[in-house]
């Protein structure tokens, strides 16, 4: 990492469209990922200018000014780097991509106080200590396996959090739910935090827009293989959306009943799907213009082993019980 990494030298012609914004209001709403109390530290210390001066983080913008920033970054990250053995499937000077197991929490938090990926990303990197959040842009929850794109300079990391903003990077996953889903459709409504059960998420009238496109791939008794991309990135949006249409996720324990399965499923079959530990949920992959290089990244990641015997034994239980005699497994590409 070079010293250039740890500085943000920026120049910003202030447009019509901002008069009347607050100083630190209109930088908060160009670097998200860095508090309004880091903002205000920025301009309290003459590290950014308006027309050549010092200024403060009140000052109101009338339009046409030339804002200048010249800041030094210091470590941002207190957690401790923890050496891990990271999937790395893509990486270069400017971000990397890694395959998440099911199990490990993205960041630190209450009962997870290490760990956790951030952990290993700093212990990967001391410059993922100068980045918020060590370089993350976006998560997977603990048991949710799969991609995941993480930046390792500041510029990269505000240019792919504006590229999730405006749905510019491609995320497809793969599931297992409940039912037979027998078409592919959209799913557009909004999401938000649910009324009562505070630690779920639900479909709610003044929630954030939440589109979740879908399309079976495989067939099995009482249940179907997913294929889903999604256009905005919702707190556990494909869960509460499989939910909401009423085909939980198999193992899914806040959105879904892993225990209720259908009395017809074989029992040998029902066991195995009340023991599977986590929602079958696998983000298979990510494709975007790299925001610096501007080449096409796309990388996959194979289904892990879990999922890979959960399909098996649900084959397996279709053949054994007879059911392809009146349900041909079908593909649909």
């Amino acid at each position: 990492m070079t010293e250039h990494d740890y500085k943000i030298k920026q120049q910003f012609n202030v447009t019509t469209d901002s008069t009347g914004l607050r100083l630190d209001q209109f930088l908060t709403k160009r670097f998200p990922e860095y508090s309004r109390a880091n903002i205000q530290q920025w301009i309290k210390q003459g590290a950014v200018k308006i027309n050549g001066h010092n200024t403060k983080s009140k000052t109101l913008l009338k339009g046409f000014e030339v804002i200048d920033l010249d800041i030094e970054l210091e470590q941002v990250i207190d957690d401790q780097p923890e050496t891990m053995e990271l999937d790395i499937k893509y990486e270069d000077e400017f971000l990397l991509i890694l395959n998440k197991p099911a199990g490990l929490v993205v960041h630190p938090g209450n009962g997870n106080p290490n760990g956790t990926l951030l952990n290993g990303l700093l212990g990967m990197s001391q410059q993922q200590a100068m980045l918020t959040r060590a370089g993350i842009v976006h998560r997977l929850d603990k048991d949710t396996s799969g991609l995941m794109v993480v930046a390792k300079t500041t510029e990269c990391q505000l240019r792919l959090i504006e590229m999730l903003k405006t749905h510019d990077v491609k995320r497809q996953y793969f599931c297992i739910a409940k039912g037979q889903i027998l078409q592919g459709s959209t799913i557009h409504n909004h999401i938000g935090r649910h009324k009562t059960q505070r630690v779920r998420m639900a479909v709610v009238m003044n929630g954030k827009e939440a589109i979740t496109h879908y399309e079976p791939i495989e067939y099995f008794d009482h249940y179907t293989s997913l294929r889903v991309n999604l256009e905005t990135g919702r707190t556990h949006q494909i869960r509460v959306h499989m939910h909401h249409l009423g085909h939980p996720l198999i193992g899914d324990p806040l959105y879904g009943n892993p225990k209720r399965v259908d009395a017809q499923v074989d029992k040998e079959l029902k066991t195995i799907i009340r023991e599977f530990p986590r929602q079958a949920l696998h983000a298979e992959k990510l494709e975007f213009i790299h925001p610096i290089t501007k080449n096409v990244i796309s990388v996959s990641a194979d289904l892990p082993d879990d999922l890979c015997q959960l399909l098996d034994d649900m084959q397996f239980f279709d053949v054994k019980t007879g059911d392809f005699d009146d349900f041909e497994v079908e593909y649909i590409e």
